[in-house]
């Protein structure tokens, strides 16, 4: 809690979440803490932003969270409004009594995803409804366990694909929910594409930093770009990911790199080789993407 601004406990009832939580609360002077199953506590967040600004500088509990799901979305603009402001821990500690089993049903079924969201195939799947798969996986976004990279969304006249991608960020999880165990294991299964994929896109997200807005861009028509990082309003870098040791980039990504005016075009990987390829591509290792990527950013004068 010294070191986040945000806590979880995520576990079943009556294992002692929120014992635990009144003694930590306990320690910190000036703790909030509500219980989300009472109404008046409840009430008391029926303008949830006002509410929880006021309490700058106090750690809030938040028990039974999952009572309020739509909570998840304000709390993320008013962490990041008071991080702003410099208090860059101890704002909020949340407990919930979600289903476990359900949330590895989710993450399970997540793992074996490089595609865009549906909800409903999803929901059907594992006999629950559509919002109630929203809802968890807001709360494996919100957890940092999965991200949902967004589609660019820009005015084009392009019919887009305007559903989410959605994958598991750490691929330890990704080979540990189908008990792989070894590279052999990974090379015969068919996650290892999906999970060459997330690696990559996660590893090059998080090396941009937060400057940047990350997304990826596809049409109906079938052009395509894995990860479009864009700078200052526009689409600076495009990345397509190949699990292939001299990897080709397909037309579709030329055409989409044309769509959005994209010069720095770079196809990442599984070789031990840079190159350039045709067309303006550089095919790099993941190692080499990360410097480049960060350099044409940093370059006043990249196109």
């Amino acid at each position: 809690m010294a070191r986040a601004p945000v806590v979880a406990l995520i576990g079943a009832r009556q294992v002692g979440k929120t014992t635990l939580a009144r003694k930590l609360a306990d320690r910190v002077q000036g703790t909030i803490y509500l219980d989300l199953e009472r109404v008046g506590d409840r009430r008391k967040l029926d303008d949830a932003e006002a509410f929880l600004q006021a309490q700058v500088g106090h750690l809030t509990v938040l028990d039974e969270v999952q009572r309020l799901p739509a909570l998840f979305a304000e709390l993320r603009g008013i962490v990041d409004d008071r991080r702003a402001r410099g208090e860059r821990s101890m704002q909020f500690l949340l407990l919930g009594s979600a289903s476990l089993d359900l949330i590895q049903q989710v993450s399970e079924t997540l793992a074996g995803q490089g595609n865009t969201l549906n909800s409903a195939r999803l929901a059907q799947g594992l006999g629950v409804s559509a919002p109630m798969i929203g809802r968890y996986i807001d709360l494996l976004v919100d957890l940092m366990l999965v991200r949902r990279l967004q589609p660019w969304s820009g005015n084009l006249a392009k019919r887009l694909v305007k559903s989410p991608k959605i994958y598991v960020r750490d691929s330890g999880l990704v080979h540990a929910l189908p008990e792989i165990g070894t590279l052999h294991q990974l090379l015969g299964h068919p996650v290892v594409g999906p999970s060459w994929e997330g690696f990559v896109l996660e590893t090059l997200i998080v090396a941009v930093g937060p400057d940047v807005a990350p997304f990826y861009y596809r049409t109906a028509d079938g052009a395509e770009i894995d990860l479009v990082i864009e700078q200052a309003g526009k689409p600076k870098v495009a990345i397509e990911v190949k699990r292939a040791s001299a990897p080709q980039a397909e037309r579709g990504f030329f055409v989409a790199c044309d769509d959005l005016e994209i010069e720095n075009r770079i196809v990442v990987g599984a070789g031990a080789e840079d190159y350039s390829a045709k067309g303006g591509v550089k095919v790099r290792t993941l190692l080499s993407a990360v410097s480049e990527v960060r350099e044409i950013l940093r370059s006043p004068f990249a196109a």
